[in-house]
């Protein structure tokens, strides 16, 4: 799994899958992207406005939890 973001456009990118050729892309909302591989897996989520989303009204994070180990890793994404 990989985050990237691009402050120019304000998006950010979650991408689940190794690099594929082609997804189709569904439009769920104004900020929301969903990216699936031709195998109808989810490739990625696109975050418009990320910004927005990412930040919380205690700073950006990126929370990792797994639940089969009950493990929890919290990640800062810095300052909005």
């Amino acid at each position: 799994m990989q985050l990237s973001y691009g402050p120019r456009n304000n998006i950010a990118y979650i991408r689940l899958r190794e690099k594929i050729a082609e997804v189709e892309t569904l439009r769920i909302s104004d900020e929301l992207n969903i990216d699936l591989a031709p195998d109808g897996t989810v490739y990625g989520i696109e975050l418009l406005n990320a910004n927005a989303q990412l930040y919380g009204t205690e700073g950006a994070s990126l929370v990792v939890w797994n639940e089969q180990l009950q493990l929890r890793r919290q990640i800062s994404l810095g300052e909005a």
